[in-house]
């Protein structure tokens, strides 16, 4: 499992990094006024829609399904159920992509009531109706990445993302040298986010993603697709939790000025760490648990359980705390440049900060989902969210009159919180989760590595120079990047000298990657 986790975390990793690249971009572009704020509320929307679809959540519902298929019926029937859902969801999400763009001014005003009445409202129409056709492509291409997952193959499934922000990267490399005014921008960055969709859905049919065990093509709303969507919608809504609570800070910052833009970059950084093992875990963890399950091997379903909250405490507590610590500096690095000034780093920074604190919630829910999602129950994550939401929203208002962007991020945490609290509360009370003697001894240990970690480096972090006349300098980038591959290396030197994990088997777990792994 950790060979296929390191998979899809790389490939998770790589497109996190190109998505700071072009986050910078648009930061340069559109800065943080009127027009970023309507494009970045339409961008919000896709987010959603992609976490929704194309990074693991439906493998909340299809995967389990295909599986238990092909184990009693055999590989044709598996093949016929999998080619009727992906013609359904297909059609489905054309239409429903229609119909959205004919009702965006009512869309847009419930998600941002704020804009009502103000030239930002029309701005933010516009570019959400651009961004529409992406909403079809990503059909296809999610019935395909699930269906390889079930197969364990995952390298097509965690790579095939990097397309969507290399296109988005060079359409604005382009823009920053022929530098139209903010609003053109905006408009053809919306315009490209359909484009971007389309090449990702061809590179996978050039990669036979999945094609061949989805035969014959059908669109279907019998009895075993009713059952599918019942048990895929409420799984994709879950999977998207965090940003559905984003969403839902928005929908309050909307009538602040900027804040919308302060929370879409602050949590751009917070998804970092919780792609990396949010992907990983809907993409691996839920079928190594439907596959022990089903043969009713306790043994594996705690190996697999353990190993999944292992390595997300292990890579979510060193994350959390270098984002606190960090917080102002890594903003100033990725974003300060052109349009984006030094009073909204600072602002974006405080967001960051308390964000970062209801991380380990967001990668709880994660880790905890598999568990309820292999076992076919995907209602009680679903509730979970949206308790978590309806917290948000409700605090959002108090807060984010007190405080500001940095009240909304507050109650953001606070909703995380609040959806990890019942899914632990829910589980142990229903089945109970199964952790090994091996996690239980190595747990704490993590635990103490990333607070020694995130000490010696909030130590060092102060002796940082004060950003000069170029805040976003090669000096700075340099030193800030030091910090942070110094405070790597003391957390894995650290979980070396505690015996939790050692270099030997880390570079053993990139080195065998089996060819079940990678296979096109």
């Amino acid at each position: 499992m950790i060979r296929s986790f390191l998979t899809v975390s790389t490939g998770t990793l790589a497109s996190r990094l190109l998505g700071f690249a072009r986050d910078a971009m648009i930061a340069a572009l559109l800065g943080t006024g009127p027009v970023a704020d309507a494009f970045l509320m339409a961008f919000q929307l896709v987010n959603v829609v992609r976490r929704l679809l194309t990074e693991g959540a439906l493998n909340a519902a299809l995967v389990p399904a295909w599986l238990r298929l092909r184990q009693t019926e055999g590989a044709v029937a598996a093949a016929a159920f999998a080619g009727r859902v992906l013609g359904t969801v297909s059609a489905a999400l054309i239409v429903v992509a229609g119909l959205i763009g004919l009702v965006m001014p009512l869309v847009v005003t419930l998600l941002a009531p704020g804009f009502a009445g103000h030239p930002t409202l029309q701005l933010a129409v516009d570019d959400a109706r651009l961004m529409l056709p992406y909403l079809a492509f990503a059909g296809p291409a999610t019935v395909m990445m699930a269906l390889m997952s079930a197969q364990s193959r995952f390298a097509l499934t965690a790579f095939s993302p990097l397309l969507f922000n290399i296109v988005l990267i060079a359409v604005m490399i382009a823009l920053l040298g022929w530098r139209p005014d903010a609003h053109d921008a905006g408009l053809i960055m919306a315009a490209t986010v359909g484009i971007a969709g389309l090449l990702q859905l061809l590179i996978l049919l050039l990669g036979r993603g999945g094609g061949s065990t989805a035969t014959p093509l059908r669109v279907a709303f019998d009895a075993d697709m009713r059952g599918f969507a019942g048990k895929a919608i409420p799984g994709m809504i879950a999977s998207a939790g965090p940003q559905i609570l984003v969403v839902a800070g928005a929908i309050i910052a909307s009538s602040s000025p900027s804040a919308v833009s302060w929370l879409y970059f602050a949590n751009r950084l917070i998804e970092l760490p919780l792609g990396i093992v949010g992907v990983a875990m809907g993409t691996v963890l839920v079928p190594k648990l439907t596959r022990a399950l089903r043969g009713d091997d306790r043994t594996v379903v705690a190996h697999a359980e353990s190993r999944g909250l292992e390595l997300a405490v292990g890579l979510v507590l060193p994350a959390t705390l270098g984002l606190i610590v960090l917080s102002e500096p890594v903003v100033r690095m990725l974003f300060q440049h052109g349009a984006f000034t030094a009073s909204d780093t600072a602002a974006t920074a405080q967001a960051l900060t308390v964000l970062a604190l209801g991380l380990p919630a967001q990668v709880l829910v994660k880790a905890l989902a598999p568990a309820f999602f292999a076992r076919g129950d995907t209602l009680t994550p679903l509730f979970a969210t949206l308790k978590g939401v309806a917290v948000a929203i409700v605090l959002a208002l108090v807060l984010g009159r007190l405080f500001g962007a940095s009240g909304i991020a507050a109650s953001i945490a606070l909703g995380a919180w609040s959806s990890a609290l019942s899914l632990i509360r829910r589980g142990a009370a229903t089945f109970g989760f199964s952790i090994d003697a091996a996690a239980r001894r190595r747990l704490p240990r993590i635990a103490v590595a990333a607070l020694v970690m995130g000490g010696l480096l909030w130590l060092t972090a102060r002796l940082m120079p004060a950003p000069g006349a170029e805040p976003h300098g090669v000096a700075q980038a340099l030193m800030l990047a030091v910090l942070i591959a110094g405070g790597t290396a003391v957390y894995g030197a650290l979980l070396a000298l505690f015996g939790v994990a050692s270099w030997g088997e880390a570079a053993a777990a990139f080195r065998q990657t089996a060819a079940s792994d990678l296979r096109d």
